[in-house]
């Protein structure tokens, strides 16, 4: 089992001197400032909270004008990149096999006019069950999962979603770049399938169609309102008439339709108590020429898969807990695949830590950055940061806040790890020259109008199914939800 914590201290500072003389020579344009900058987030006092605050960072051998020029025309090699992620040591589940995540957070930009391609980004309201729609550029990321509770992960690709675009397309097309892994010897013949665990908001069953061809198995959650059909039963002798495709009916929301099923287990945990889990073989949706499916062939495949219905005694926030039904893409499964899948689902969560550390701590949606070209580049920058930490996690000493508990080499987290990163970049490589001295430019002379104003862009739908929803007139409900006195 390979994991990168794992690994000696001779090991770790090798693995991050090859990173980072890696990801230099991945600068095509711009190449020390751009390097430079990346440096200035990791040595950063606190979160980032704005681009030019970098520029005043020791680490930052450069002025604030070729931070932006940096910015605008730089340039990265993100083919190379990707093969750098993927060539670094990758953390592995408890029984040695590889697991990804995938899910799409956004980069929300409601007030950037000017900025093309920003899509409607789904979002949590503060109220209950409520959604806002705010404009920005989501981006699907691909990271690998470790084993236990943990805020680490391993960014292995980030990709914008155009307007237009099927999220499941799209993550089908980063998953298929496994041939980085295979040839970096991060699974071989021989090994565990990869597996690919993702959230509702993703069409399980499209990915795994998708992604057939791979040695890869999709486990991802299902809505609570998902109506599946049984396998086809056998035909009885002498039956006439064209035979069908679909079996009866299997209603999440109606136990009738459950029958007995084909394996459960009950385990106890610590923070969910007493869980158990049913799993029914061999479910399948019945797609219809819709949607994504719109230019399939004429005859739609039936994919089927095992459904797995996880209760808990109780959630650790007191909350009310519900249901949690998933869908895998394998079948036959054994008491103890069930148990094992339903833990690695939960480890998907680990994901969003690796958002918010983006987000609230490196400073990954602060800048005010107008075209989509360079916050394709600031996020590939973030994500070789994230990678430098991860890959200096054995060497960081525990510089803890005088309120803070100790943890050991092993439990730090990234944030914290980032706190040394300082002291470590002295003892790494830095391939990145000095500064050269020059002038500013001139700018526009003083009392001249700007004569090439930028143009504004629309805000994209992301399917024509939003865009049919959005132009009708939504009608005021009869009996509104009263409000809230307390």
């Amino acid at each position: 089992m390979i994991s990168v914590h794992d690994r000696g201290s001779a090991d770790a500072v090798g693995d991050l001197d090859r990173f980072r003389r890696e990801f230099y020579d991945c600068l095509t344009a711009r190449a020390d400032a751009l390097f430079d900058l990346t440096d200035a987030v990791l040595c950063a006092d606190g979160p980032v909270r704005s681009l030019v605050e970098l520029s005043l960072v020791g680490e930052h051998r450069r002025g604030h004008g070729a931070l932006y020029d940096a910015l605008a025309c730089g340039k990265l090699d993100i083919d190379r990149l990707r093969t750098a992620l993927a060539g670094v040591p990758l953390p592995r589940a408890a029984d040695g096999r590889l697991v990804l995540a995938v899910d799409i957070t956004c980069w929300l930009r409601p007030d950037a006019h000017t900025s093309p391609q920003r899509i409607l980004c789904h979002t949590y309201g503060r109220g209950k069950d409520q959604t806002i729609m705010i404009p920005g550029w989501p981006y699907s990321m691909v990271v690998a999962l470790e084993s236990g509770r943990s805020s680490w992960t391993a960014p292995l690709d980030a990709v914008r979603l155009a307007p237009g675009d099927d999220a499941a397309t799209v993550t089908a097309g980063q998953l298929r770049d496994m041939g980085r892994l295979i040839a970096a010897g991060q699974w071989q013949a021989g090994d565990a399938e990869i597996l690919v665990v993702a959230d509702a908001g993703y069409d399980a069953p499209r990915l795994a169609f998708l992604l057939r061809d791979l040695p890869v198995q999709v486990l991802a959650r299902m809505r609570s309102d998902r109506v599946l059909r049984r396998a086809v039963p056998p035909r009885r002798p002498g039956t006439v008439g064209r035979p069908p495709r679909h079996g009866g009916e299997f209603v999440f929301g109606d136990l009738a339709t459950w029958g007995e099923p084909d394996a459960a287990t009950v385990a106890d945990t610590r923070l969910y108590g007493t869980a158990w889990a049913r799993a029914w073989d061999r479910l399948h949706p019945r797609l219809t020429h819709r949607s994504a499916w719109t230019a399939a062939a004429k005859v739609l495949p039936v994919i089927e898969g095992t459904v797995i219905r996880l209760e808990v005694d109780h959630l650790p926030s007191g909350a009310t807990p519900k249901p949690v039904w998933l869908w895998w893409s394998g079948v036959d499964a054994t008491s103890d695949d069930v148990n094992l899948l339903w833990q690695t689902f939960l480890r998907r969560f680990d994901i969003e830590h690796t958002f918010r550390l983006f987000k609230q701590t490196l400073g990954w949606t602060c800048p005010k950055i107008r075209t989509p070209q360079a916050a394709d580049l600031w996020t590939w920058l973030i994500l070789a940061a994230y990678t430098q930490l991860r890959l200096a996690r054995a060497l960081a000493a525990d510089l803890r806040r005088p309120w803070e508990q100790p943890a050991p080499p092993q439990r730090l987290s990234p944030a914290r790890v980032r706190r040394g990163f300082r002291h470590l970049r002295a003892k790494a490589t830095c391939p990145a020259g000095a500064p050269k001295p020059a002038r500013p430019g001139p700018g526009r002379p003083p009392g001249r109008r700007n004569t090439h104003p930028t143009p504004r862009y629309d805000v994209h739908i992301a399917t024509t199914t939003n865009a049919k929803t959005s132009a009708t007139k939504k009608t005021k409900t009869v009996n509104p939800r009263p409000r809230r006195t307390g």
